[in-house]
C-alpha cells in the first residue's frame, strides 16, 4: 500500500519515463549473469568499484584514508564493504549513510565429502543451503560454481570456479511411479533425493586428495576451468547454479528473471547507486558505505556475516584514518539502509497478504514493517527514507505480514543491535523468493538505484533536520535537507 503523500508511478508526475526506467535492463542482467555466488558477487562488485576509481584495502595492513578517497575492503572473498569519503568530511559533525545488502543465496552445496554413488551412477553430495524451495531445483540443468584454492608455484590463492556448461540435473521421478499423494504434495527428502546426477559410471583413476573427497570429474572440470593441474587444487568451495543465463521476460520485457535475485538485486542496485553517487562526492560531507555480508540465509552468525564486527571494524578504522576522536558520536550522526528483497503480491494467492499492505511489482522500493522487530524500521527511519525517494522522485510502498503469519528478517536489526546504529528496512519486491528462479519487475531496480543514490548524495544536509535524542526537536529545522514537509509512517 502506498502510504499518503508519497508518490506512485501512476501519480508522481516528476516519476521518470518510460525509457529512462528501463536504463539498467541490460547492465543488470549482465550482473546477474556474472554474480553467480557469493564469492562471484564481490569479485564483480569490486571489479566494478575499481574501474570506478576505489583502492583495495587489506585488513591485514595499515591503512591510509583521506577525504575524497575511495576504498574496498573484502572478507573472506564473500564479504565487502566500500566506502567513499566526501570532499567535505569533518570528524566532529559528519556521519555516514550507509547500505547494506547480503551476498548470499539460497542453494544446493557440495558436501566436504561429494563422491557418491548410487546404482552404478555417480552422483554429488550436496546439502542444503539456507531456506531454499528445493522442489525447484528439479528438472533443471544445472552447473557447478565457487571458489577453490590453488597452488601455484608455491603459493595458495583463491580463485573463482564456474563451468561453462551444464554439468548435473536432479530427476524426478516419473509420473508412473509415484504414489497419489506423492503427486499432491512433493515433499523430497534432501538427503535422499537431492543428489544430482553427474554422470553414469565411470572407471576409477589416481585420486590427488581432493580428488579423494570429490569426485574426479568434478576435479577435473574445475581443473579444466582454471587450467591447472588437478593436483594444484588443494580445496574446492562449490555449490549448484542454474545454468538458465538471468533474462528479460514478460510480453513487455518488464520482468528481470533468474536465480539469486535475493539478493543479488539489492547488491547491484547499492553498488550502482554508490557509483552514480561520486559525481558529487567532492562537495559532501559523509561517509558513503556499501556494506555486502555472507551467510544472511543462515543467520549471519560468522567472521563475514552481520554478527560479526565487519562493519564496525571498517567503520571504525575508517573514521580513527580521517583523525576522528569519538566513534560512538560519530555512529550515532550515520544510518543503515538495509536492503533485502520483498515479498510482491501473487496475483494467485492474494490472500496470502495483508490487503493495506500488499506490494506490487513496478510499484517502487518497499519499506518493510514488523511492530516485533523483524525489521529494523521505526518512525525515524521511514522519514529519511521517504525524503530520499521524494528527492528521487521515486514511489515507495509498505509491507508488513499479516497478523496471522510469521514473518523473515534482515540483516538490519542486526547491525542496528551491534552497532547501535539507526537503520530502515527496505527492498525492491519481487515473485518466487528462494526458488531456484525468481522475478522481479526492472522498473524497480531503477526506483532502488535513484532513492539510493539520493541517499548517498543528500543525507549529511537532510540528518541535520532530524534530532529526537538531542536538544532540538524533530524537523527542527525544515529549510535545512527538507523543504517540504513529508507524511508519517
Amino acid at each position: 500500500m502506498t502510504t499518503s503523500g508519497t508518490a506512485t508511478p501512476e501519480t508522481c508526475k516528476e516519476c521518470a519515463p518510460r525509457k529512462e526506467l528501463r536504463a539498467y535492463d541490460a547492465d543488470v542482467v549482465d550482473y546477474l549473469n556474472a554474480a553467480q555466488s557469493a564469492f562471484h558477487c564481490v569479485a564483480e562488485v569490486t571489479a566494478r568499484l575499481t574501474k570506478a576509481g576505489f583502492e583495495v584495502l587489506d585488513e591485514r595492513k595499515a591503512w591510509t584514508v583521506q577525504p575524497n578517497g575511495k576504498y574496498i575492503v573484502t572478507r573472506n572473498g564473500s564479504s565487502l564493504c566500500a566506502f567513499a569519503v566526501g570532499g567535505k568530511f569533518n570528524n566532529e559533525t559528519s556521519g555516514a549513510i550507509c547500505v547494506g545488502a547480503h551476498t548470499d543465496s539460497p542453494c544446493p552445496k557440495l558436501k566436504p565429502v561429494s563422491r557418491l554413488e548410487k546404482s552404478g551412477n555417480t552422483m554429488l553430495g550436496v546439502v542444503g543451503y539456507g531456506g531454499g524451495l528445493w522442489h525447484t531445483w528439479f528438472d533443471r540443468d544445472l552447473t557447478l560454481v565457487g571458489r577453490a584454492l590453488v597452488r601455484r608455484k608455491g603459493r595458495v590463492s583463491q580463485e573463482l570456479v564456474r563451468l561453462n556448461r551444464a554439468v548435473c540435473r536432479i530427476p524426478t521421478l516419473a509420473i508412473h511411479l509415484t504414489s497419489g499423494d506423492e503427486r499432491s504434495s512433493f515433499k523430497p527428502n534432501l538427503q535422499q533425493h537431492l543428489p544430482p546426477l553427474l554422470a553414469t559410471g565411470i572407471q576409477d583413476a589416481l585420486a590427488s586428495d581432493v580428488a579423494k573427497r570429490h569426485d574426479d570429474v568434478v576435479v577435473k572440470l574445475a581443473a579444466e576451468a582454471l587450467t591447472c593441474g588437478e593436483d594444484e587444487i588443494l580445496e574446492l568451495e562449490l555449490q549448484l547454479a542454474d545454468f538458465q543465463p538471468a533474462a528479460l521476460i514478460g510480453a513487455r520485457s518488464e520482468f528481470v528473471s533468474s536465480g539469486r535475485l535475493d539478493n543479488q538485486g539489492s547488491c547491484y542496485c547499492g553498488t550502482t547507486a554508490l557509483i552514480e553517487s561520486l559525481e558529487t562526492l567532492q562537495g559532501d560531507a559523509s561517509l558513503r558505505v556499501l556494506a555486502m555480508f555472507d551467510h544472511e540465509e543462515v543467520g549471519s552468525l560468522s567472521q563475514q556475516g552481520a554478527q560479526s564486527p565487519f562493519l564496525g571494524d571498517v567503520l571504525r578504522r575508517a573514521y580513527k584514518g580521517l583523525r576522528g576522536a569519538d566513534f560512538d558520536a560519530f555512529v550515532a550522526r550515520s544510518f543503515q539502509i538495509s536492503s533485502d528483497m520483498a515479498h510482491g503480491l501473487h496475483p494467485n494467492y492474494a490472500d496470502r497478504h495483508d490487503p493495506k499492505h500488499a506490494v506490487k511489482l513496478q510499484g517502487g522500493l518497499v519499506i518493510k514493517h514488523n511492530a516485533n522487530q523483524r525489521y529494523a524500521t521505526d518512525a525515524v527511519g521511514c522519514a529519511l527514507i521517504r525524503r530520499f525517494a521524494q528527492k528521487a522522485a521515486c514511489p515507495l510502498q509498505d509491507f508488513a505480514v499479516k497478523a496471522d503469519s510469521g514473518c523473515g528478517t534482515t540483516i538490519g536489526p542486526i547491525t542496528a543491535a551491534g552497532l547501535g546504529l539507526k537503520t530502515v528496512d527496505v527492498g525492491p519486491p519481487q515473485l518466487s523468493m528462494h526458488s531456484c528462479r525468481e522475478i522481479m519487475g526492472a522498473d524497480d531496480v531503477y526506483y532502488a538505484v535513484k532513492t539510493f543514490r539520493a541517499a548517498f548524495e543528500t543525507y549529511s544536509d537532510v540528518a541535520k533536520a532530524v534530532d529526537v535524542d538531542g536538544v532540538d526537536p524533530f524537523w527542527a529545522d525544515p529549510g535545512k535537507g527538507w523543504g517540504v514537509a513529508v507524511s508519517a509512517c
